[in-house]
């Protein structure tokens, strides 16, 4: 795997991409409204965190936002937790979901490993099926505050059940079925669920399983339930014998022809709820506003990921995950979406690429890791199937390493836009995105999203360009939380982000932002590598690593020693077939002392079965290093949240056996 130089330029969009993208109707309509003349992102990105309150009003009147009630200000104030936005108004997400209603227009397509079929479904279908269910949880006592919770995967009528909670003013919260008993029991007996909607079981890389006897434990425990709706997903026979108060789907959206109504809330109340991952305790419940949501979604997804109606968008992901509520936020742009359940390695990594000929996708978006290993595989998509409506590619999850850019242009195809993105669940969006505008240089992330006042602080809490620090928002930014749920003196939020620097939201990644404003993300800064006072990235280690083609996966901590030495471990699993040996050692070894520094060459080399990870897919570097340093299982990580729970004892006979 040939290394290239992070910083190198890749792909530079023509005057057509320019000229089509979203963002320059955007500019135009700026300077016809608003007399403002930015000729460029930089110029436009500048006046969006300047005059906050300016560029979120416009985005308001640019997307004609549906309101009861009129804002006398933006921005009731810049205090961070605590700011709020455009009060005094009303809206409903879901009502802007069907601005876009053509009737016999494609809104979705779905397929997964039990419906094999690239199912289409238009927008009437959407429409009626919406309608039919705010009828049937309205019979079942919904009203705007109570939640819904779904234990489902990313299949068409997760989304209905979204929209149809949406439209009532309900709050909307969700599940992956590959989640374990307790991890959902964990996240929903927090909110108090009023009905829940849940499915039979899954197939997952051909394997079916089976959640009827999770179903019944999860529904024993949440003891606010009144009603619960089945969906016979892999068993269309099911009868869901055991279930309490149970009513089938298929009887839940029989009554067509339906009125859907909106129930208009305050900007500033709840949409859903999404959950942390939970790996050191109790999942958080982090709470969305209806109107934040809104605004940046359509933001980022009509100006950054340049949705356009003719669109077909995907994003590989789970219900558990946060990116498949942005996914489902691609529906605001009036563009087709597309969803998949199963495994995107199965039966091997070309599935996913075949999806994309099958399905005319237009915007493909996966995870780095993907990417990673699709690139170790060495086979080239771009040459075994049609992929000539694909425009861009976005990944998300961790770092892309240059490397995969240059894959992707390589083997993929020449004319791409390549956005490697970096947000989080706390923010249902990404802070650092792409824009077809731009060019794109390797290992690079395009640009900070508009309104989104990103900045990188060093030590000293002072930023600075070209140079890694902490990533902090120094600006308030409706995406972010409203409140976590049950935190009623706000001392949780305030915890997770505010305590390091009072009034500016941290992040907890180190970034560098780079003079002509791109970003590279290093990371976690709380798992950074700190040898000899240099302090380095894991990502940047994972990088290295990644050119050794027999490791299919690594992970490094850097551990303190009383001698005020470190003990710094990689551990790696390999490929299939493959052994770790001396002359693997010596590879690795060299490829992390010429790409980071001799510094930072790992104390031991270590070979694993499996690395720990959340059921997201994302490793526990934190958790490994504590178990490592001495701490109890019990006490660094929740095994519920962890797709491997097992997999965290070998870390800790080690530390018995090492430290």
């Amino acid at each position: 795997m040939k290394q290239i130089q992070e910083g190198e330029l890749l792909w530079t969009p023509d005057n057509d991409r320019i000229e089509q993208a979203n963002i320059s109707t955007y500019m135009q309509w700026l300077k016809d409204n608003k007399g403002l003349s930015l000729e460029d992102y930089s110029s436009l990105w500048e006046w969006s965190v300047d005059d906050v309150e300016a560029f979120w009003e416009s985005i308001w009147e640019y997307f004609e936002i549906q309101s009861t009630g009129d804002y006398h200000n933006v921005l009731s104030s810049y205090q961070m937790p605590g700011a709020r936005w455009f009060e005094g108004t009303k809206v409903n997400y879901t009502e802007h979901i069907f601005k876009n209603y053509k009737k016999d227009k494609t809104a979705i397509i779905h397929t997964s490993e039990v419906r094999t079929k690239n199912n289409e479904v238009t927008w009437e279908k959407l429409y009626q099926d919406t309608a039919a269910l705010q009828q049937t949880l309205k019979d079942l006592g919904v009203q705007k505050g109570d939640r819904v919770v779904a234990y489902i995967p990313n299949i068409y009528e997760s989304l209905v059940a979204l929209f149809a909670t949406a439209s009532l003013g309900a709050i909307w919260s969700s599940a992956s079925p590959d989640f374990g008993k307790q991890s959902v029991i964990d996240r929903f007996k927090q909110i108090e669920p009023k009905v829940m909607i849940t499915v039979d079981g899954y197939r997952y890389g051909g394997k079916e399983f089976d959640r009827m006897e999770v179903v019944k434990e999860i529904q024993a425990e949440l003891t606010t339930l009144e009603a619960t709706i089945a969906i016979p997903y892999l068993n269309p026979d099911e009868e869901f014998t055991g279930i309490k108060a149970v009513h089938l789907w298929e009887d839940a959206v029989i009554n067509k022809n339906q009125e859907l109504t909106y129930e208009r809330v305050d900007f500033n109340d709840p949409l859903w709820i999404l959950f942390s991952s939970g790996t050191t305790g109790k999942p958080k419940p982090i709470v969305h506003s209806q109107g934040g949501i809104l605004l940046e979604h359509l933001k980022a997804l009509t100006f950054h990921t340049d949705l356009h109606e003719d669109d077909r968008f995907f994003w590989f992901t789970t219900t558990g995950w946060m990116m498949w509520n942005y996914l489902v936020s691609g529906l605001l742009t009036g563009s087709t979406i597309i969803l998949y359940d199963g495994n995107p390695a199965y039966p091997d990594k070309k599935m996913l690429w075949k999806f994309v000929e099958e399905t005319k996708m237009t915007i493909f978006g996966t995870s780095a890791s993907y990417i990673t290993a699709c690139m170790k595989d060495d086979f080239s998509p771009g040459k075994e199937f049609d992929l000539s409506h694909l425009k861009s590619i976005s990944s998300t999850g961790s770092p892309l390493p240059p490397e995969g850019f240059r894959w992707c242009y390589d083997h993929v195809k020449a004319d791409l836009s390549i956005a490697s993105i970096s947000g989080g669940t706390d923010v249902c969006t990404a802070f650092i995105l792409g824009v077809p505008i731009l060019p794109v240089y390797a290992g690079e992330l395009q640009c900070r999203g508009l309104g989104a006042k990103i900045e990188s602080f060093n030590e000293h809490s002072e930023p600075v360009m070209d140079e890694v620090g902490e990533l902090v928002l120094t600006k308030p930014f409706p995406a972010m939380p409203i409140y976590f749920w049950n935190d009623e003196d706000g001392s949780r939020m305030h915890d997770s982000y505010f305590d390091m620097y009072p009034g500016i939201w941290r992040h907890g990644d180190y970034i560098k932002i780079t003079e002509r404003g791109t970003c590279v993300i290093y990371g976690r800064s709380d798992a950074t590598i700190n040898r000899g006072g240099i302090r380095i990235g894991t990502s940047e280690i994972y990088r290295a690593v990644d050119q050794v083609k027999e490791i299919a996966d690594s992970l490094i901590v850097d551990i303190p020693l009383e001698n005020g030495d470190s003990f710094v471990p990689l551990f790696v699993i390999m490929n299939e077939g493959q052994e770790l040996n001396e002359d693997i050692i010596r590879a690795v070894k060299q490829q992390i002392r010429t790409q980071c520094s001799p510094r930072h060459v790992p104390t031991e080399i270590i070979p694993v079965q499996e690395l720990p990870k959340t059921l997201n897919g994302k490793k526990l570097e934190i958790p490994v290093k504590k178990i490592l340093m001495g701490q109890p299982i019990e006490k660094v990580a929740n095994k519920g949240s962890l797709s491997n729970p097992e997999s965290l004892y070998y870390f800790e006979q080690l530390a018995k056996a090492k430290l």
